[in-house]
């Protein structure tokens, strides 16, 4: 049955999210299914990003021909199907699927009143390959405002006044780059926006991209305006296919309707951008890597000084920001510097852009205030952990961030005070993790990405990285020693003093804050031979209880050596001797008569 319309003439309008993340849920059969079904005269239907709520996709956006807005979430077909018929048809939302609805009004209020969204406030509410949706909520009016009518000088002390620090993870004054680059000599500048988004658990740039590309190509033709570059380059890595699609898309257009170009908007100003997709390599977040192949060489970092504002791109003086960084611009220069001063810290300005994963029940994208707690994040926008189990840690900044335990929560997001506790701020990844966690083992895992992804260009980081991640291996499979403890500390701080540049100087992090923080675990490995999570399945002993098991013989069935004996109905027997320590068995048994110490 066709829906019918409410009341009036005005028709109804449905957003689906279609970023990554939503498509990946089943955002695109949800679309496609209202696109067949919905009667185009009654219904306009929109495709959008994502709204930052990664946890309730797939979802939409219903707007009533009076203006109502209703969030639906956790869609299938059935549910589509109910709100065309009962909430378009009839006029009667459908409570079951309301973000708002069954119980979760509370903990909705507490996921979106902490935000402050500047980088994201588009997100989820226009269509990413629409030009005019980006116009009618003020996409490149700052273009307008600014080329001709500012003078570069003008925008780069808004951006000083301002506080803004790049988002990139090293956090340096956006202003004071723009300004070396203007004042460096040479005819020929670029602007470079780092998109080579690289971080386990990362995906605030991809976001970004996804959901309001034509707010990071503004953003890069102010910076051009302002240092005097004529060229930009968009780096952005190529696992990000539908980024890579949109931005592509969005400069074509912007490049049709005289954003882009030369002689913009029939001023002196010329500026245009071209795409450049990255293999992967995470080294190549690392601005003179990423420099490097842009110019066809293997991305590798070089020695600074100089620095890319001097001599960057081809010897020439060169501005790289990150996507977030970029995406700031157009709302300071709009809203004015002192508004966006007045958030934050004293030297942290502005709001971030954080990615919750992990153990966390409201994963997904959000933005908050600079100067709000870890505890905040974690617990009133993030909701807690998903496991039932509490929270233990947050790892920041990625592979080469650090590891903040659950008594540090009331630290506030600033630069300074994460850097304080050993940890960084990074991109904005966050990793939760709960009690079942091994410390040791996350360090572990972390310095093999750092390991395989080290360009070699450098011994310290190298061959450091190396020896670190033998030692990590060694005592998570209970062969450690009391001086591996020391040789680890020593390798850390070595590497970190003496790499080329931020991922060797960076790598050492998870293992001097576990170390900090958790250094009982890593005893427990090294003098116990036992992983206080239960985690490090070399150094676990299964067992059955015989008075608990019931001889259903699903344990000895899922035993991949057949190291269980026992007769159906009669108590198992497990030969630890040869127990693999795969925990089959563990997975297996539903009585819990199976035990991993």
């Amino acid at each position: 049955m066709k829906p019918t319309m409410a009341n009036g003439n005005s028709p109804w309008r449905i957003a689906v999210g279609l970023g990554s993340c939503g498509i990946a849920s089943g955002a695109q059969a949800i679309y496609d299914q209202l696109k067949q079904r919905a009667d185009p005269q009654r219904v306009r239907l929109e495709p959008t990003g994502c709204a930052g709520l990664c946890h309730q996709e797939p979802m939409l956006e219903l707007y009533s021909p009076a203006g109502d807005r209703f969030t639906y979430v956790h869609l299938d077909a059935a549910a589509v199907d109910q709100i065309l018929d009962q909430h378009i048809g009839s006029n009667t939302p459908v409570e079951k699927y309301l973000l708002r609805g069954d119980g979760r009004a509370d903990s909705v209020d507490k996921f979106l009143s902490k935000q402050q969204k500047i980088v994201l406030q588009n997100c989820g509410l226009i269509d990413p390959d629409s030009l005019e949706a980006s116009l009618a909520v003020g996409g490149y009016q700052t273009v307008r405002d600014t080329i001709g009518k500012l003078t570069p000088a003008e925008v780069i002390a808004i951006m000083t006044v301002s506080g803004l620090r790049g988002r990139g993870g090293a956090g340096f004054p956006t202003g004071v780059k723009w300004k070396f680059a203007a004042d460096a000599p040479g005819a020929q500048k670029y602007i470079i926006c780092n998109g080579d988004e690289g971080d386990p658990g990362a995906f605030m740039d991809r976001g970004v991209m996804e959901s309001d590309p034509h707010r990071v190509i503004e953003g890069m033709i102010i910076g051009g305006y302002a240092v005097g570059a004529s060229v930009g380059f968009l780096y952005v890595r190529a696992e990000y296919p539908l980024a890579l699609k949109r931005l592509g898309r969005a400069l074509e257009q912007a490049r049709a309707a005289g954003f882009l170009g030369r002689n913009i908007l029939g001023g002196e100003f010329s500026f245009d951008i071209s795409i450049r997709e990255g293999a992967g390599a995470f080294v190549c977040g690392e601005e003179t890597a990423l420099i490097q192949s842009i110019e066809g060489e293997r991305g590798s970092p070089r020695m600074r000084p100089p620095f890319p504002a001097q001599k960057g791109l081809w010897g020439c003086p060169t501005i790289i920001n990150n996507v977030e960084t970029f995406a700031n611009i157009p709302w300071i220069l709009q809203h004015g510097a002192a508004a966006f001063a007045g958030l934050g810290t004293a030297k942290s300005k502005g709001t971030k852009v954080f990615s919750l994963a992990g153990k966390i029940r409201n994963g997904g994208l959000v933005e908050v205030p600079m100067g709000i707690t870890l505890r905040e994040i974690l617990e009133d926008i993030g909701g807690g952990s998903s496991t039932g189990r509490p929270i233990k840690a947050v790892q920041t900044g990625g592979p080469s961030g650090g590891c903040i335990p659950a008594a540090q929560f009331g630290t506030r997001i600033d630069y300074e005070e994460l850097g304080q506790l050993g940890a960084i701020m990074g991109s904005g990844g966050m990793i939760v993790l709960d009690e079942t966690s091994c410390m040791v083992d996350l360090a572990r895992y972390f310095l093999s990405f750092t390991a395989n992804e080290s360009c070699g260009k450098c011994v310290p980081c190298r061959l450091g990285t190396q020896r670190m991640l033998e030692i990590l291996t060694r005592i998570t499979e209970g062969k450690g020693t009391e001086g591996d403890l020391l040789t680890l500390e020593e390798f850390a701080s070595s590497v970190k003093a003496t790499s080329l540049c931020g991922l060797g100087q960076t790598a050492p992090n998870p293992i001097l804050t576990t170390l900090r923080y958790y250094r009982h675990e890593y005893e427990a490995h090294v003098r116990d031979k036992k992983c206080p999570a239960h985690s490090c399945r070399a150094l676990l002993v299964y067992s059955i209880d015989a008075e608990t098991c019931t001889g259903c013989t699903l344990c000895a069935k899922a035993c991949p050596v057949q190291t269980i004996a026992g007769g159906p109905k009669k108590p198992h027997v497990l030969d630890y001797t040869r127990c693999i320590r795969c925990g089959a068995c563990l997975d297996a048994c539903h009585f819990g008569a199976v035990h991993a110490e």
